[in-house]
């Protein structure tokens, strides 16, 4: 089986599941995201978030290809990059550290250790990039696939809390530790990143 983590690119963006590249909920704040989504616009959106940070800042997520099939993604960037991150009762943002956005990986690709080789390739590009920790925003009332991360999940693959709420705790990973995880964080792994994304109910706009 052929594995390839790829640095995400506007070439390789229509890999990602389609609700993802049409998904603003990151890359603009709530009245911007709003406004693209009544003007149809969320997917050029997206691009031109993506362009913008790979200009500025560089690689800013991963594609995972199985035998050349896009079965994954993960998507990270400095808080600055992320205008909803000032939404968030716990934000801001450590500024050693960079934020966890969003992660993916297809239903049928999960329980093969994919998801621990896609944090660990990222732990290493940001630690030769000079940070010390990923952040993220964690769903602690989490029922339903979204694009927050359910909370108790990235607790169960090392995340600490560090700033406490009960709705939205803010989380910590220090990315040295990520590098010499075993195989036990995997199952752990495989159910946060699984648990991201499915398909969405259809709902009222």
């Amino acid at each position: 089986m052929g594995r390839r983590l790829v640095p995400l690119t506007l070439d390789n963006l229509p890999d990602l599941p389609k609700r993802c590249r049409a998904c603003v909920f990151w890359e603009l704040d709530p009245v911007s995201g709003e406004a693209a989504v009544k003007a149809g616009t969320p997917e050029l959106e997206k691009e031109a978030w993506i362009s913008a940070v790979l200009l500025d800042w560089g690689s800013c997520g991963r594609v995972v290809y199985v035998d050349d099939v896009p079965v994954g993604y993960v998507l990270y960037a400095p808080p600055a990059y992320v205008p909803r991150s000032t939404a968030f009762p716990t934000s801001p943002v450590s500024p050693d550290a960079v934020q966890l956005m969003t992660a993916w990986i297809a239903p049928g690709y999960q329980g093969q250790g994919l998801g621990r080789v896609m944090v660990q390739t990222v732990a290493k590009d940001l630690l030769r990039r000079g940070f010390k920790a990923i952040e993220a925003f964690g769903d602690a009332r989490w029922k339903e696939p979204a694009c927050l991360l359910p909370a108790d999940h990235l607790l169960a693959v090392g995340f600490k809390t560090v700033r406490p709420h009960p709705a939205y705790p803010r989380l910590r990973l220090e990315l040295r530790t990520t590098l010499s995880w075993k195989e036990d964080v995997e199952l752990a792994l495989d159910r946060l990143l699984g648990a991201v994304q499915k398909e969405p109910a259809l709902r009222p706009l």
